[in-house]
């Protein structure tokens, strides 16, 4: 990750095992009703995996995403422990590592760090933003920890 980035990074354990948890959280689906996306992958024989790449947009599917639609891509991949995902938007890029542990008495451990790298401004407008964005990276780890058991209970097929 980039030196000039904002990372943050929390932990949430959930009851589910490693294997259901990785269902819910790295296997990306046309649409995910959780967070209201739709993802266009490229097409792959194998399933997605490392260097699978998507395009990301808000709402359901209602035709091909739009021109400027943020641009993901898988760049780490080690089924069912680590998937890393890197989603390129005009302004900025942003970088979730999503890390899968057993929890001690049965569970998962979900550790989710995110980076975000602005592609624009120099070193003192990102240095005059910085607390803001460190603010905003910690919100946001917080805000998807906190989605984690509706993806699972999503790809149970219980919501």
């Amino acid at each position: 990750m980039a030196a000039t980035g904002t990372t943050a990074t929390g932990t949430r354990e959930v009851p589910e095992t490693p294997a259901e948890v990785w269902r819910a959280l790295a296997v990306l689906e046309p649409y995910c009703s959780v967070c209201d996306v739709s993802y266009v992958v490229d097409a792959v024989e194998a399933g997605p995996g490392l260097g699978t790449t998507f395009v990301c947009a808000p709402g359901r599917p209602v035709g091909p995403p739009a021109a400027g639609a943020p641009q993901g891509e898988i760049v780490a991949w080690e089924p069912p422990r680590l998937v890393t995902a890197r989603l390129r938007l005009t302004p900025e890029t942003w970088t979730t590592r999503i890390e899968l542990a057993p929890a001690p008495g049965g569970g998962t451990r979900v550790t989710m760090t995110i980076t975000h790298e602005p592609a624009t401004g120099g070193r003192v407008i990102r240095r005059l933003q910085r607390g803001a964005l460190r603010r905003l990276v910690q919100r946001t780890v917080d805000a998807e920890l906190e989605k984690v058991p509706a993806h699972v209970a999503r790809a149970a097929g219980s919501t």
